[in-house]
């Protein structure tokens, strides 16, 4: 009988070999695998009593892993789309196991056959234009964070770009001209163009003026001129959605993050009458299918459909053949 594999010497070779030589996975991928095994690696010390690198594959079972995933939702407070991210990560490193240790090929299947969890479909959180005008005018444009963060939020609320794409830009991403637009570089590495409002072009232009940063430069930088991070970009959100809700009580139900500003982008070209299709590719959508989402939100379009439909008071007309043979046939 083969002596029990431990688990360390394979995750270290899913990380170095698979994932970033073998497949050249994103930062942003690497760091929510990391995460994962930190917590289940976590978790497994305090159940088993043994260090992580005692660990052995044969240990990580499908009910233990089950029991890893029940504690997120239990203990951690995740929600089913974390658990099922967290199982996502699993399930890579146990295809990968599958391929390097057949001789726990029975219980990696069972692993792998771990299904995940069917939550929920809630409508999209977006905001309204008078609602996005009182988050625009929230920040204290006198100081230099305040103009720092309307730029940030006037710029998210016009391009929809996701927070890893928002701070991650660099001076030289911002193109001011007569087709001003802004480069980014977003999820799966694709690389996309937005085009800007002239508003927006002022408010950047003077902003880049202010802050006369070299090309390679964050654009939106900390106060030590350093990248911001998400929870910084979080945290100014939250800020500034407090001091907006005394101005528009409305916001006050809306729970605001960088992801709301990007649906609110996609509403309101939804709502301008953009084609779905233009919608995705300004969005970096990987499918047009993902767009659906802001049709199914969007209630003003459903109002609109009910409006040509006829009241249910009304008398239904009902056409009604000449021919007698039509009519004998209907009368059967």
């Amino acid at each position: 009988m083969s002596a029990p594999v431990r688990i360390a010497g394979p995750l270290e070779a899913f990380f170095t070999r698979r994932l970033l030589r073998e497949q050249g996975v994103s930062p942003n991928t690497i760091a929510s695998y990391r995460d994962t095994f930190r917590l289940l690696l976590g978790f497994a010390q305090r159940r088993l009593a043994k260090p992580p690198s005692e660990l052995t594959i044969a240990e990580l079972d499908a009910p233990f892993i089950g029991a890893f995933l029940d504690h997120l939702e239990r203990d951690r407070h995740n929600a089913t789309r974390t658990r099922n991210a967290r199982l996502a990560a699993i399930h890579a490193f146990f295809r990968y196991l599958a391929l390097n240790e057949p001789s726990n090929a029975a219980g990696i299947q069972r692993v792998l056959a771990m299904p995940t969890k069917r939550c929920p479909r809630r409508p999209v959180d977006f905001l309204n234009p008078a609602e996005m005008a009182a988050l625009l005018a929230a920040p204290d444009r006198a100081t230099w964070i305040g103009r720092r963060d309307h730029a940030l939020l006037l710029l998210a609320l016009q391009t929809g770009l996701r927070v890893s794409e928002l701070v991650g830009l660099r001076c030289e991403d911002l193109v001011i001209g007569p087709s001003a637009h802004v480069h980014c570089r977003g999820k799966g590495r694709k690389e996309r163009c937005t085009p800007l409002r002239r508003d927006a072009v002022r408010v950047l232009r003077a902003w880049m003026h202010e802050g006369r940063g070299r090309p390679e430069s964050p654009l939106l930088p900390s106060v030590r001129g350093t990248p911001l991070s998400r929870d910084a970009v979080a945290y100014l959100i939250a800020r500034h959605s407090a001091t907006a809700r005394r101005q528009c009580p409305s916001l006050a139900k809306k729970r605001l993050s960088a992801h709301v500003l990007r649906h609110s982008t996609a509403m309101t070209l939804l709502r301008s009458g953009v084609d779905r299709s233009v919608i995705a590719l300004w969005l970096g959508h990987e499918s047009m299918e993902t767009t659906q989402t802001y049709l199914d939100a969007d209630l003003a379009l459903k109002e609109k459909a009910l409006a040509r439909t006829e009241p249910l008071a009304q008398r239904q007309r009902r056409f009604k053949p000449d021919d007698r043979l039509l009519a004998f046939l209907g009368r059967l």
